[in-house]
């Protein structure tokens, strides 16, 4: 059949024209457009029941493949440097015996208030009060804040501060006030809380 042929039957052709019960005796035209329907709908249904699954299958075993490689380059990454990571724990744990043991026990704060008691003295100060607060805990230590109350010159004050900060326990100042004395004519009053810390215990 010529081409001019099969192209005028498709023209010609409408599809309310179809007899479905005799296929075998429809123009070539029909034919045509009927197996071209067909392999299109095979394709497009082997592609929704299989290919497109495999598809997101495969983005799946990709992106996990990506994961295990960034996982591995770490793990890769630290194993070359165990060695440095070990030498660098054991300073750590050095430093943080360190700091540990500048952290007074329950059974040495009596002993750190009697060296703030004598570094007041030393500076020339009359300790008018040193008072225990109720201790503050935290995640890793508890803190225990002591209120100190000091009659004196004012220069004194800056040897005192000096001593007690230099202790070779830890103890921070916080909040200096500082009022002219009703007591002795000519002098101040410091007011200061001082703060020890001492380390948590497993039991605490």
């Amino acid at each position: 059949m010529a081409l001019q042929d099969v192209i005028d039957q498709l023209n010609d052709f409408d599809i309310n024209d179809i007899d479905w019960t005799r296929m075998g005796v429809w123009p070539v035209a029909a034919k045509v457009v009927t197996c071209a329907l067909v392999v299109i709908a095979l394709a497009a249904g082997t592609y929704f029941m299989f290919i497109k699954e495999l598809n997101m299958q495969l983005k799946r075993e990709q992106a996990q493949e990506e994961q295990l490689r960034t996982s591995f380059k770490a793990k890769a990454f630290q194993a070359a440097n165990l060695e440095a990571y070990r030498e660098q724990m054991k300073e750590m744990e050095k430093s943080f015996g360190v700091l540990v043991a500048q952290l007074p026990s329950d059974t040495e704060v009596p002993g750190l208030l009697e060296d703030i008691d004598e570094k007041g003295a030393d500076s020339g100060l009359t300790i008018n009060s040193i008072d225990l607060r109720a201790e503050q805990t935290a995640e890793f230590y508890i803190e225990l804040p002591i209120s100190v109350r000091v009659t004196g010159p004012y220069h004194d004050f800056g040897t005192f501060v000096s001593g007690v900060a230099g202790m070779p326990r830890i103890v921070t100042l916080h909040d200096y006030k500082i009022t002219k004395s009703t007591q002795r004519s000519g002098m101040l009053d410091m007011t200061i809380l001082a703060k020890t810390y001492r380390y948590k215990s497993k039991d605490e």
